[in-house]
C-alpha cells in the first residue's frame, strides 16, 4: 500500500486574527467558567445535596473523565464537518449541558449534566487550539493558543470568583445560568468573527491515528496527565483547605481564587512565550520549582499572607505549562494535529479526574486538609522525570541519528563505485 502522504501545514487565514481568535477566547471563558466555579461552590453544594465534600468532589473527576473519554468520540463525530461548524455545534452541547445543570434536582442527575457538559471540552479545546494557530504565521502558533486559552484563565479571575460569591448570594445553581448566557455570547462572536473558510483541513481518521505511537507524542501526553493530576489533587479541595486550614472566610476564599486565576493569567501568556523560545528546557524548569512550592504551602497555608503569595506563584507555574504542552503534541504529531490536540485535552482532564480522586482518597483515608500539598508535590515529581526523560531522547536523536544517516549515505554511495 503506498504511504499516504503528509498533511500539508495551512496556511495562515487572511485578516486580522484578533477578532476570531478573541471569539475563541470567549468561549473558552465560559467552559473554563463552568469547569472550575464548582470547586469554590462544593460545601454549600454538599450540604444542599446532602453528600460528603469528597463525593462532591467526584463531580470534578465526572466531568473530567467525560472530557478524558467521551471527548475523542465527540471529535470523531465532527470529523468530516467543517471546522467553523463543528466549534458551533460543540458550544450547542456545552450550553444544553449547563442549562441541565442548573436545573439538575439531584446529585446523580447534576454528575449527569456534568458528563454531558464535559463531552465538548476536550474536542472545543482541540479544536480550538489548532484553528487559533492556523490563523496566525509561523513563530506566533503558541502564543495564538495562549490567546485562546486566556480565556479559559480569565474565568479563573472572573468567572470563578464571581460565580463563588453569586452562588453564596443566591444558591449554587444560579453560577451555571449565567454561563448559559455567556455560552449564548460566545457562540454569537464565533459565527460573527470565525473566517467561513478556515485552512485546517477535516480530520483524516486513518492518518491521525497512525501518527499518534510517536515516543514523543505519548511522553508529552504524560507529561500533561501527571501536571494536572499534581495541580488537581490539591486545588480541588482550595475551598476547605482555606476554610479549614488559613482560616478565611467564603468572602476570603473569594478573594484567594481571584488571585489564583490572576496567576493563572499572567502564566498562560509566559507559557506562550516559554514555548515559541525553548519549549522544553522550559517545562522541566517549570515542573522543577513546582515541586519545592507545592511542599512548601503545606507550611504557608496556616497564615494567610505565605498562603496567598504561594497560591499566586502556583498559579503563574500550573497554567505556563498548559501552552506549551499542547504546542509540544501538535507539533510533534504534525500529521494529527486535530485529534492529537483533542486527546491532549483529554489527557489533562484525565489528569484533572485522577488528581480530584486521589485527592478524596486521601482526605477520606484521614490525610489532614494541610498535608495534601505533600501529595501534589510527589506527583509532580514523576512529571519531572518523564519530561527529563522526553527531552533527553530529543537531545539524543538530535545528535546520532543525523550522524547514522550520513553514515548510511556514505556506505551506500561506497558500494556503487567501481
Amino acid at each position: 500500500m503506498a504511504a499516504q502522504p503528509s498533511a500539508p501545514s495551512p496556511a495562515p487565514a487572511r485578516g486580522n486574527p484578533r477578532l476570531p481568535l478573541l471569539a475563541l477566547a470567549a468561549a473558552a471563558f465560559g467552559i473554563g467558567t463552568t469547569e472550575f466555579v464548582i470547586m469554590g461552590l462544593l460545601p454549600q453544594l454538599a450540604g444542599d445535596l446532602h453528600v460528603t465534600i469528597p463525593q462532591a468532589g467526584l463531580l470534578v473527576t465526572g466531568y473530567a473523565l467525560s472530557v478524558t473519554f467521551g471527548s475523542p468520540f465527540l471529535a470523531v463525530a465532527t470529523a468530516h464537518m467543517d471546522r467553523r461548524r463543528a466549534l458551533l455545534a460543540l458550544m450547542g452541547v456545552f450550553i444544553l449541558g449547563n442549562l441541565m445543570c442548573a436545573l439538575a434536582p439531584s446529585y446523580w442527575l447534576l454528575m449527569g449534566a456534568r458528563v454531558l457538559t464535559a463531552l465538548c471540552h476536550g474536542a472545543f479545546f482541540g479544536l480550538g487550539a489548532v484553528v487559533a494557530s492556523a490563523l496566525v504565521l509561523p513563530g506566533r502558533k503558541a502564543q495564538a493558543m495562549a490567546m485562546m486559552f486566556a480565556g479559559l484563565t480569565l474565568a479563573n479571575v472572573l468567572g470563578v470568583p464571581a460565580g463563588t460569591a453569586l452562588g453564596e448570594a443566591m444558591g449554587w445553581r444560579s453560577p451555571f445560568f449565567v454561563v448559559v448566557a455567556i455560552g449564548i455570547a460566545a457562540a454569537l462572536a464565533l459565527a460573527a468573527f470565525l473566517p467561513r473558510t478556515i485552512a485546517v483541513p477535516p480530520m483524516n481518521l486513518k492518518r491521525e491515528a497512525r501518527s499518534l505511537g510517536s515516543p514523543q507524542v505519548l511522553f508529552a501526553m504524560a507529561i500533561s496527565i501527571v501536571a494536572s493530576a499534581s495541580l488537581f489533587s490539591v486545588f480541588t479541595y482550595i475551598a476547605p483547605i482555606l476554610q479549614t486550614v488559613t482560616g478565611l472566610s467564603t468572602h476570603g476564599v473569594t478573594l484567594m481564587l481571584l488571585l489564583f486565576g490572576i496567576g493563572l493569567t499572567c502564566g498562560n501568556f509566559l507559557g506562550g512565550w516559554l514555548a515559541d523560545w525553548r519549549l522544553m528546557p522550559s517545562v522541566i524548569g517549570i515542573i522543577a520549582v513546582i515541586i519545592p512550592l507545592l511542599a512548601s504551602f503545606a507550611l504557608s497555608s496556616h497564615t494567610v499572607v505565605p498562603a496567598a503569595l504561594t497560591l499566586f506563584v502556583w498559579g503563574v507555574l500550573a497554567f505556563a505549562l498548559v501552552a506549551p504542552l499542547q504546542m509540544r503534541v501538535v507539533s510533534e504529531a504534525a500529521k494529527a494535529p486535530n485529534l492529537a490536540s483533542t486527546l491532549n485535552q483529554g489527557a489533562f482532564n484525565f489528569g484533572n479526574a485522577m488528581g480530584a480522586w486521589a485527592g478524596g482518597v486521601a482526605l477520606t483515608a484521614g490525610l489532614p486538609y494541610a498535608d495534601l500539598p505533600f501529595m501534589g508535590a510527589g506527583i509532580a515529581t514523576a512529571g519531572l522525570g518523564l519530561a527529563i526523560a522526553s527531552y533527553a531522547l530529543e537531545r539524543f536523536r538530535a545528535k546520532w541519528i543525523p550522524v547514522r544517516v550520513k553514515k548510511m549515505r556514505h556506505n551506500n554511495t561506497l558500494e556503487r563505485l567501481p
